[in-house]
């Protein structure tokens, strides 16, 4: 039977009344008329502090969580969960220091905060760089959504770059439709609905696979322990790595790998200080709080209730790796696994019973849906606040919403597009799903995170170095960029063996996207911090000062 087959009528029913259920959800918040773009934007400002931190949950996980977190515990270990520790001190964070400045600000995007400390250009450099990133973000998780749904379209393991264009087109239609209806608050309320339905199918999956085991937990626990009896393996429940060997060359240093505590405490928390606080996808959501106080237990909330839901996903992985791996304890499949990327799909369509493939689908495509509508939201949002506005100023409230709804529409091709070539891009990389995922991420949020540190903990900086830090941050990035990197680090001498006269170069060493992440954010905050932090000359364009 080909995947597609396995997808009965029965299974596009279930799908059929998830999407009716969203409808309905956003026809009920279409039937109170939106009157300005700030509302469209922020909603009324009295979204509750639990539906925030949902929202925020379900944004931040996405498809990648879906069907990327299952592969690392599939292929690897629970070293991801120790990761959560990073998003988790982020959040405090900015709970205590960003939230309370955006509230006292009484912003729309976050960037209006430094056109007040650097001008207008500042400002629009920043907004343009969330935009940007935001794509590249956003379109990235478009195409792993697009993976399973290929496998359902045209029941093929091996689907051509043709098919994940029909598929990314039909998830960007469906989030792109969606997001016009509403705005911010039937973004929140949709969320809200969609995590319980990701979350709940994966609930599900790990009932169906513990009843396909169906063995003692004992045994369960003893083949995760040792995965590869005789082999050696390493044990597939390790949860936490420090990073560091002392007794190993240069202080023990690994920064090859991208799990462990060091990552968790410099990389993690740096790349969630930016997605939290400085991106707009998830900050409006905080902003979308009656107070400053609610919108900081928002974003605690947010990533507290996270570390459960990524267990859950992990714990997936485990599972599968004992069904197709172990046939010591389970019958193998009648079927030849896929590859890791594709795993957790494969046995939704070939060993989840009718009906339930319906729901898991319908939970994978919640997962993407969130991605799409918050991100052109904010995109939008972005686009017209710090942008449109100025060019026409003094408009009719009217006339910014049906420019906002449009600013949907071109950010939703833009995105789709770039989906496309991240189809390409990852198949040379090498990288698991969510380490791509989150690698896309660094290029904007290197340059944001220095510049908002910057504007925030310090008096200093300039329109120009503001400018300078964001474009800095960028390069950066894309110099440690493995396949840039070995070029120009194969002619930086670092150090020789002992007792021979091998030298070896940069390029030996591997640098994991949490520590490309660190060494960027930090040249960013370095060069932001140069201005000379007077205020700018004026609030349309700002100042340029050494």
């Amino acid at each position: 039977m080909t995947l597609a087959a396995a997808f009965t009528n029965l299974d596009w029913v279930v799908v059929a009344l998830y999407f009716v259920l969203l409808a309905g959800t956003g026809w009920v918040f279409s039937l109170r008329k939106v009157t300005s773009d700030r509302e469209y934007f922020l909603g009324e400002r009295n979204a509750p502090v639990w539906a925030v931190a949902v929202s925020i949950l379900a944004t931040a996980l996405s498809a990648a969580t879906f069907v990327g977190a299952p592969m690392e515990s599939y292929t690897g270990d629970l070293t991801y969960i120790s990761t959560s520790i990073g998003p988790i001190v982020a959040a405090f964070i900015i709970a205590a220091f960003f939230v309370p400045v955006y509230y006292r600000s009484n912003v729309t995007t976050v960037y209006q905060l430094l056109e007040r400390r650097f001008g207008a250009v500042a400002r629009g450099a920043a907004s343009w760089t969330f935009m940007i990133g935001r794509v590249f973000a956003s379109g990235a998780r478009i195409y792993i959504a697009a993976i399973p749904l290929t496998m359902i379209l045209y029941g093929d393991l091996h689907a051509d770059r043709g098919a994940m264009l029909v598929a990314i087109t039909l998830i960007m239609a469906a989030g792109i439709g969606y997001t016009l209806v509403g705005g911010m608050r039937s973004i929140i309320w949709t969320d809200v609905i969609q995590t319980v339905v990701f979350v709940g199918a994966a609930a599900v999956s790990v009932w169906v696979l513990w009843g396909i085991i169906d063995r003692p937990m004992s045994e369960v626990l003893s083949a995760l322990r040792d995965p590869a009896p005789g082999a050696g393996a390493p044990s597939k429940l390790t949860v936490l790595r420090t990073g560091v060997d002392a007794g190993a060359p240069r202080l023990g240093f690994d920064l090859s790998q991208s799990y462990t505590l060091l990552t968790a405490l410099t990389g993690f928390m740096l790349l969630n200080l930016a997605a939290l606080g400085t991106d707009q996808d998830l900050a409006q959501r905080m902003l979308s709080c009656k107070s400053a106080a609610k919108g900081a237990q928002s974003v605690i909330l947010s990533q507290l209730i996270t570390v459960p839901v990524v267990l859950l996903f992990l714990l997936i992985g485990l599972l599968l790796f004992i069904v197709n791996k172990r046939p010591d304890l389970v019958a193998p499949p009648a079927y030849e696994v896929a590859a890791g990327t594709k795993v957790f799909p494969q046995f939704i369509l070939q060993r989840m019973p009718t009906g339930l493939k319906g729901l898991m689908m319908a939970g994978l495509f919640a997962a993407a849906l969130t991605t799409i509508l918050s991100a052109l939201n904010a995109m939008s949002a972005a686009f017209v606040t710090d942008f449109y506005r100025k060019v026409r100023p003094a408009l009719d409230d009217g006339h910014y919403l049906r420019v906002s709804r449009w600013a949907v529409v071109g950010w939703g091709v833009i995105v789709g597009a770039f989906a496309m070539l991240c189809v390409a891009w990852h198949e040379g990389s090498g990288e698991t799903l969510i380490q791509f995922a989150l690698k896309v991420m660094i290029f904007a949020y290197a340059g944001l995170v220095g510049v908002f540190f910057c504007a925030i903990f310090t008096r200093r900086g300039s329109a120009c170095s503001v400018i300078a830090a964001l474009a800095v941050g960028a390069a950066a990035v894309l110099l440690l960029e493995p396949l840039l990197f070995s070029k120009w680090a194969a002619l930086v001498p670092i150090w020789s063996d002992a007792g021979t006269s091998t030298a070896r170069t940069l390029a030996d060493v591997t640098i994991a996207f949490p520590w490309r992440m660190t060494i960027a954010a930090a040249c960013a905050f370095g060069v932001c911090v140069i201005g000379n932090g007077k205020p700018a000359v004026d609030q349309t364009g700002g100042a340029c000062q050494r």
